[in-house]
């Protein structure tokens, strides 16, 4: 077993080996709660808890911190005066939990808040400008910023040169290098005094680059194994990260993990184009285990481009999954037991979580178990089962998986039952007389709302795409 990843620092695949045998040791940067998530969001998310299920399943555990970032300059700019910055923060995180939970993203190990670490936020600072590499404004503000010239090392992650960069504020007052960045920003007049902390260098709030230096520091430590994020984070933020936490001593990251962004229907995904696509309307409209498999099925580090026809698909697949799964439990009279991963299932994920390579198995292993059903080769049949329903339920995808039903489908779902037994049997009278255009008309009826039939020994069986089944 080698598992490799591609490591944005050094821009090749490496081998992964954890720090510590049997515990992965993860950091991803989280959100920044001034609004609800969009597709991105859930897709960088989803990206991450992939690849955190396939690193349990291969060095058994893992500590996966994700952050909020729950105070922000943006975060204080859509307060108001009926909701303040820490309510607005709370409820936008709320919505983003339940997006995650809703499309299956397992919660993180921790999940800290930023707020929830200011003391240690205060002491790195300190740290850095004991250390030279950090300084207090002249001006007398309260702004602390991280000195870039002072570390050689700056533009590590990024292999840029200092002078070739974009500086970091286009206001350089107060500064030495309009490339430094802000580690703390002194209070300012208008904001609200809930949002400063008192500082030997004058109350303020943090800069966005030292949270999460000081919460990954925290929670697993100087050095830790994966740093992930969205690939838009690498330049400022995470190059910033790199520089302020090794000029402080810490090792820091020992591999840099970073997600593709998102298009819609070909475009690049901005509010000014009108296209964005929140989270909350694409889950209205799909279902979650549909957004999963659709936002799992392009390669993590690739662009990722979101249209009706991508969600179709995604639609059509698991409905070839479900339908097979439901056609083995049927065949056996029961649940078979869960099977082994496939060697070739194995090797992609092995392979800088090669998602789409290992979806081809699962779905190669599906048309070999149909194969089998057809032959009648129920044993093959049921091993083929056992191995789909261990591969998707390391990816989260397996439709079977009782987070993806319901426990009661209700009325509706009754009512529906009872209308196709009705529809099924006028069409088994009609083949009986040998009517057959009268059964042909009801069969077609039938397909047209999206059901399939299927006449076996045992009776006529229908499934639909939400997973239900029954027999008449």
């Amino acid at each position: 077993m080698t598992v490799r990843l591609y490591d944005t620092k050094v821009q090749a695949l490496r081998e992964f080996l954890p720090r510590e045998a049997g515990n992965v040791t993860m950091y991803v940067c989280g959100p920044t709660v001034q609004s609800g998530p969009h597709i991105g969001h859930l897709r960088g998310a989803l990206a991450f808890d992939l690849l955190r299920r396939w690193l349990a399943h291969r060095f058994e555990r893992v500590t996966f911190v994700r952050n909020v970032t729950d105070i922000d300059d943006k975060v204080l700019a859509n307060a108001t005066d009926d909701e303040p910055w820490w309510a607005l923060a709370y409820r936008m995180e709320l919505e983003f939990t339940s997006a995650y939970a809703a499309i299956g993203i397992l919660p993180p190990t921790y999940e800290p808040r930023a707020t929830g670490s200011i003391p240690q936020m205060i002491e790195l600072i300190e740290h850095l400008i004991a250390a030279g590499h950090a300084y207090a404004a002249p001006d007398g503000s309260g702004d602390v910023y991280f000195e870039v010239r002072s570390w050689r090392g700056y533009g590590a992650l990024t292999h840029q040169g200092l002078d070739a960069m974009e500086a970091a504020d286009a206001d350089p007052r107060g500064k030495r290098d309009p490339h430094d960045f802000a580690l703390w920003k002194g209070a300012k007049a208008g904001e609200p005094a809930s949002a400063t902390w008192a500082a030997p260098w004058g109350a303020g709030r943090p800069g966005w680059h030292i949270e999460c230096s000081a919460m990954s520091r925290r929670y697993l430590g100087p050095e830790f194994d994966i740093h992930g994020g969205g690939l838009d984070l690498r330049f400022p933020h995470h190059e910033n990260e790199l520089a302020q936490s090794a000029a402080a001593g810490d090792a820091f990251a020992r591999y840099w993990v970073h997600n593709g962004l998102v298009t819609v229907e070909g475009q690049k995904m901005s509010k000014s184009l009108g296209n964005f696509v929140l989270a909350h309307d694409v889950l209205a409209t799909r279902d979650p285990l549909v957004v999963r498999y659709a936002l799992a099925a392009a390669h993590y580090r690739s662009s990722l481009d979101v249209s009706a026809q991508a969600f179709d698909e995604a639609e059509a697949a698991l409905d070839r999954i479900r339908t097979f799964q439901t056609r083995v439990v049927r065949a056996n009279g029961g649940v078979p037991v869960a099977g082994g991963i496939p060697e070739d299932f194995a090797a992609a994920l092995d392979d800088d979580l090669g998602v789409p390579q290992a979806l081809a198995v699962v779905h190669e292993t599906v048309r070999t178990g149909n194969a089998a059903l057809d032959a009648g080769d129920l044993a093959a049949a049921i091993l083929a089962h056992g191995e789909v329903s261990s591969m998707t339920g390391v990816l989260g995808i397996d439709p079977s998986d009782s987070l993806w039903r319901s426990a009661d489908g209700g009325p509706a779902a009754s009512a529906l039952d009872a209308l196709l037994r009705t529809m099924i049997a006028q069409r088994a009278e009609a083949r009986a007389a040998k009517d057959w255009a009268a059964a042909d008309r009801v069969r077609h009826a039938i397909a047209e709302a999206g059901i399939t039939l299927e006449d076996t020994a045992d009776g006529t069986h229908w499934t639909i795409a939400a997973g239900e089944e029954g027999r008449s």
